[in-house]
């Protein structure tokens, strides 16, 4: 298969992925592992999975713009507040991360973690939403909530399958805020997260010793531009999804696509 087209499908396949609760970077490890994929190339290292996600994430940007240019309104309480817990949830998550990495953490490449994760979190899901449905729940993400959001972020950088969007979103429900608050700022808090990482990616890619494989910037290009507008229609689906559906669905969805994975694994594929 030619190299522009595994660019495609995989920048597709992100950015479907990406803020949908069901897991990005399973998905892509799946994908990767179909389309027969060695573990030196390209396109499974952790440059091309975390850059291509950055151009999901810039896909929020326009979606959020009302969000972000309030961040900008030093002198109103409520936006000095906002950004405060996206700061704090930022750093915690980079001080994580930072760890992991000195730890020389790296993603499983193997399939039966991320259907693990993918069928834990979707078991996370339909428990969540059944203890919910009697239950109030606020608009206003407290300061527990954000602490959470961060965790959910380690989580998933943790555990591929477990979903950042699904991991925070979850982390967010289980501190009061509701579904749709909880879903808003996971998705900017994932803004600075993700091109934090995307950044460190490219510079140490910049930086690789001589020898090395050079990363195929081109292909890099044409995955993350696919997945930067196949996001912003899925954000904007999955934010009028929120309003009046439960992440039920979702839960069911995880938990069918774990089991078929778990069967792939145990028969060698």
């Amino acid at each position: 298969m030619p190299d522009w087209l595994i660019a495609t499908l995989l920048g597709f396949l992100e950015g479907l992925t990406e803020f949908i609760p069901v897991s990005s970077t399973g998905h892509l490890l799946i994908a990767e592992h179909l389309l027969g994929l060695d573990e030196q190339s390209f396109f499974r290292s952790d440059l091309f999975n975390v850059v291509v996600q950055c151009g999901a994430v810039l896909a929020v940007v326009p979606l959020f713009s009302d969000r972000i240019r309030m961040l900008t309104q030093w002198r109103d309480p409520e936006s000095r507040l906002l950004l405060g817990k996206i700061t704090v949830a930022f750093l915690i998550t980079a001080a994580g991360g930072l760890v992991l990495n000195k730890l020389g953490f790296e993603l499983p490449k193997k399939i039966a973690p991320v259907a693990w994760a993918l069928i834990i979190g979707g078991v996370a899901f339909i428990v969540l939403e059944k203890w919910l449905a009697h239950r109030s729940r606020e608009a206003v993400v407290t300061w527990p909530a954000t602490v959470a959001v961060a965790i959910g972020q380690l989580v998933a950088a943790i555990f591929p399958g477990a979903s950042r969007s699904g991991s925070t979103i979850v982390f967010g429900l289980l501190c009061g805020t509701n579904r749709v608050s909880a879903t808003e700022f996971s998705f900017l808090v994932g803004i600075p997260t993700m091109l934090a990482a995307g950044a460190l990616k490219t510079v140490k890619a910049l930086r690789q010793a001589p020898g090395e494989v050079p990363p195929d910037w081109t292909m890099l290009a044409l995955a993350t531009v696919i997945a930067a507008v196949v996001s912003f229609a899925a954000v904007k689906w999955l934010l009028r999804f929120v309003q009046s559906h439960t992440f039920v669905g979702f839960g069911i969805y995880r938990i069918a696509f774990g089991v078929l994975l778990l069967g792939l694994a145990w028969a060698g594929k």
